[in-house]
C-alpha cells in the first residue's frame, strides 16, 4: 500500500508511476478524483478508483483518520 496526495503542498505528490503501480486507487473526496481524472486521464482509464467520501480535514497519521480509513477500505483489502 502506498499513499500520495493531489495537493500542490502534498508531502508525496501522486505521479503517473503511482497510478501505473496501483491495482486499486482510493481517494478521500470527489475533488481528488476530479484532479486525478484531469491530470492522469489515460493512466486511470482502466483502474478501479474508489471514493471513500472522507473529508480531507485530518492531519497526517491522525489516529481517527486511520480508524476511518481501515474501516472504509476493509471491504476491498486485507490488512
Amino acid at each position: 500500500m502506498r499513499s500520495a496526495g493531489t495537493e500542490e503542498n502534498a508531502r508525496i505528490k501522486v505521479t503517473a508511476g503511482h497510478i501505473g503501480w496501483a491495482d486499486l486507487i482510493f481517494v478521500m473526496e470527489k475533488k481528488h478524483l476530479r484532479r486525478l481524472s484531469a491530470k492522469f486521464q489515460a493512466e486511470i482509464a482502466h483502474k478501479r478508483v474508489i471514493c471513500l467520501d472522507i473529508a480531507d480535514e485530518y492531519r497526517f497519521m491522525d489516529s481517527d483518520l486511520i480508524d476511518i480509513l481501515e474501516s472504509g477500505v476493509g471491504d476491498y483489502v486485507e490488512f
